[in-house]
């Protein structure tokens, strides 16, 4: 069963979102997330290891559909991405600033592995993850 930070997870993603005119840089996105974790007393894993899980992560959202290269005519610059619709929808369940958030990530921590693209697709249609 695979297993995903979701916070490191939604920050990339708000990142690729925000990411227009500037490149997506994964690593110092990873300190960052680790420097509000600690700033709000929750415990940090080892700050190596989290930049490569993030680089990891890019790949992954990359490969997977979630992010796309960003258009030209949009801000893009070869190193930035936009989010694709699959992105958008993992974004909304995963997004902290909406509240009771934790049952979409519960539904999406039984799945075999969330974010393959056919078992997210599936538990993503399903009203009542949300």
């Amino acid at each position: 069963m695979t297993t995903y930070n979701w916070d490191l997870i939604e920050r990339l993603l708000h990142e690729a979102q925000n990411s227009a005119g500037h490149s997506f840089t994964p690593r110092p996105y990873a300190e960052q997330h680790a420097a509000q974790k600690a700033a709000e007393g929750e415990p940090i894993e080892n700050l190596d290891h989290l930049k490569t899980v993030a680089s990891d992560y890019e790949r992954l959202l990359l490969l997977r559909g979630y992010i796309a290269s960003r258009p030209e005519d949009e801000g893009g610059n070869g190193e930035n991405f936009v989010l694709t619709p699959r992105g958008s929808c993992l974004l909304s369940l995963l997004d902290s600033s909406i509240p009771g958030n934790d049952h979409p990530r519960q539904v999406l921590d039984e799945q075999e592995d969330a974010l393959d693209e056919a078992t997210f697709d599936e538990v993503a249609s399903k009203a009542q993850i949300a």
